[in-house]
This record gives structure tokens, sequence and C-alpha cells, in this order.
């Protein structure tokens, strides 16, 4: 049965096609109530570690940081666990301001793009009409990062479309390109205005980049597509480099390895694109998350990444509708109960949680508990 369901974000209300699951009665509310006991934990340990003096959550350097740390907080289903935190919420958006640019950006040492679309999700949260020209502004510079070399307006480089961290790392990714676009769809859903219309990303060159990120060998004509059975359909961090590596083909060419973390991220640019979901891009990554459907790891790349992961499987899945997964054994798999459950067994009795491999990062503990957080709200509202 397909039914239409609202998933409310940021203040912007978006439908999409919403299929029913498993999960109800007793059962839903059992785990609901779970996952609200690990989210109330998790949120006091989060906002102990906030530096008092400053206002910032993690490194300094890095706003982002803090902006999901607000993220986790103000997601809570509990309002009244939320006002308790009013205070941290105070001094850590005062810091997000503080990192404020002249060109509109919000960050510190550098990674200008990356920091400034996770802050403005953080400033839309929190809607607070005080921020609205702050994210005008910080809208404004993100447009203005989508890479155009070579000819102007022409998509003649393997890397127009696309947004990378900004300073020295000039060149398109993906996960960067998703951020980026995420927060500029919620922008444009919620500022609607003249200037939304005449400077506007453009939404088809982004959808080129990420299609270049995209192995399909039908609609990605790269040389390093892999048409292996174990990647088609997938994706990788950008044209030309997987962080799960490559595999020789059988006609000695080099093709390179889908991931699952990336995989998702491409998903979630097609959902923000606002693509038809008959499009055979979206199938096709669509089928290859169902072949490799894990919460066991991140496909492709083991423990690493592990919490990245579940964040962007559990936006992509709930702003899919999607409820149940068929794995590449043909069961039917509720990913919602499955991720809630593990992430409250890797929750540390103080609240918080960590990944042993620390690879992007993953070895902090703000950041990480942030993530797990934010993929548990995902699940809670998706019931």
């Amino acid at each position: 049965m397909i039914l239409l369901k609202r998933i409310f974000l940021t203040g912007v209300i978006i439908k999409f096609v919403f299929l029913s699951g498993p999960l109800f009665g007793d059962e839903a509310r059992s785990i609901k109530l779970e996952i609200e006991r690990a989210l109330e934990k998790g949120v006091k340990w989060l906002n102990q570690e906030q530096n008092q003096s400053s206002g910032h959550w993690g490194e300094s350097d890095y706003p982002a940081l803090t902006a999901l740390a607000l993220r986790a907080t103000l997601g809570h289903p509990d309002l009244s666990v939320v006002g308790k935190y009013s205070k941290n919420q105070e001094k850590g958006f005062a810091f997000i301001l503080s990192n404020v640019q002249s060109d509109g950006g919000i960050y510190g040492k550098g990674l200008a793009s990356y920091n400034t679309s996770i802050c403005m999700m953080a400033l839309m949260q929190k809607k607070n009409p005080e921020y609205e020209e702050i994210i005008r502004s910080a809208r404004r510079f993100l447009v203005n990062q989508q890479s155009d070399f070579d000819i102007k307006g022409e998509q003649d480089n393997t890397f127009d479309g696309g947004i990378g961290y900004g300073s020295r790392w000039a060149h398109s990714d993906l996960s960067n390109t998703h951020l980026a676009m995420e927060a500029l769809f919620y922008a444009k859903k919620s500022f609607q205005s003249t200037e939304a219309q005449k400077l506007d990303l453009d939404w088809d060159a982004a959808i080129s980049f990420v299609s270049k990120c995209q192995n399909l060998p039908s609609t990605n004509k790269e040389k390093w597509v892999s048409s292996h059975k174990d990647d088609e359909g997938g994706f990788v961090y950008f044209p030309g480099s997987s962080m799960a590596g490559e595999r020789e083909t059988e006609d000695g060419s080099v093709a390179l390895r889908s991931y699952g973390s990336m995989s998702y991220a491409g998903l979630l640019s097609f959902i923000y694109a606002e693509m038809d979901d008959s499009d055979p891009r979206i199938k096709s990554v669509m089928e290859w998350l169902q072949k490799n459907y894990t919460i066991e790891e991140n496909p492709g790349m083991g423990k690493q990444g592990m919490y990245y992961y579940y964040h962007t499987m559990a936006k992509a899945l709930s702003l899919s509708g999607i409820e149940e997964i068929v794995d590449k054994n043909g069961k039917k798999r509720d990913w919602r109960k499955e991720l809630a459950l593990e992430l409250i067994n890797q929750q540390d009795p103080k609240g918080y949680w960590l990944n042993e491999n620390g690879r992007w990062w993953e070895r902090d503990p703000v950041l990480v508990s942030s993530y797990a957080l934010l993929a548990l709200e995902r699940v809670y509202y998706s019931f």
C-alpha cells in the first residue's frame, strides 16, 4: 500500500511517497521509548562536553562540529529536554555567529564549504528570524562555491557543477556537494525570494557532477566506471577516486569500487534535486543499497566512517519513505528497528558513542555522538 507522509524538517514540509511497513502498535512504541532514553542520555553527555567559556564543541577551528551538536540537541523529541539546554544553545549559536566571515561563509581555519553547509542547517533548525540575513549570505556564499572550470557556463570539466571543501582542496567531491545541496535545498524552500530566483545553484550542473560519481556505465562514460556486479549503481568519492579502492576488470583496465556512505550521499543528492524516482540513476543506486544493506559496517569500507554512514543512511532512507529493505538474500529488513537497536547497544553507559577506527575524525566522541543522535532522531520521527 502506498501512502503520502509529510516529513517536517527545519520548518519545511516536504511530501514523499511512503511505503507502509511492519512496525506499528506496541513494538513501535517500545522502540520509540528506547530511543528516547538513549537520546536523553546522549544529549546530556553532549552538552556537558561544551566549552563553557567559548561555547564551542570539539575543535574550535571547525564550527561545523558545534553545529552538529546543536542540531542533535534541538532534534530531541521532548521540548522540555531541549529547553534544559537553552543556555548551551545560546552559547553555541553565539560561537557560530562569531565565525561568520565577510564573504558570507561560516568557517574558521578552513574547509569553508563544509562548515558553512552544516552551520546553515543548524541556523535554519533554530528558526530564529534574527538569523535570516546570515543564512541568506551563507546561501550566496555556497552558490558561489559551485565549480565551473575552463569555459564558464559549459560543463566541459569533470568537476564542473560540484562543490569541494574550499581553500586548497579546489576540486569537487560528492560528500561536500551533497551537504551543500542539502543546505541550499532547505534554504530555497524556507526563504522564497526574488534573489533566490536570480542566484541559485545550477541544479542541472550539480546532478551532472553527482552522476559522474556513480558507477553506472549507461549514464556515466568516465573511463574508471565499473560495471562489476558488486559496484554497478553505487557511488565513489569523486570522479576518478574511491576511498574503497580499485578493482582490475576482465580487460585489464582499472575500475573504482563503490561504497556505502557515498552511495547514500548520492541518493540524498538526487532527493535534494527533486528528481523523479523513476530515473534509472535512482533505481540503480537503490538496487545497490539493497544488495549491500548492512548495519555491521560501512559497505566497502569496513568500520571506517561508520557513523557518517549511519547518519547518511538514516537521512536517505527516511526521506525516501522506505521502511523495509529487501536484502541480497531476498529477506525483508526493517532498517529502522535494526539501526536503532544497533546504536542503542553501541552507546556507552555515560551517554556517548565512539568509533575505535579513527578515520575521518571518528575517534572524536563529540562528532560521533552527534552523528548517532541525529541518526536516532531520524528513525524516531519516521515512525
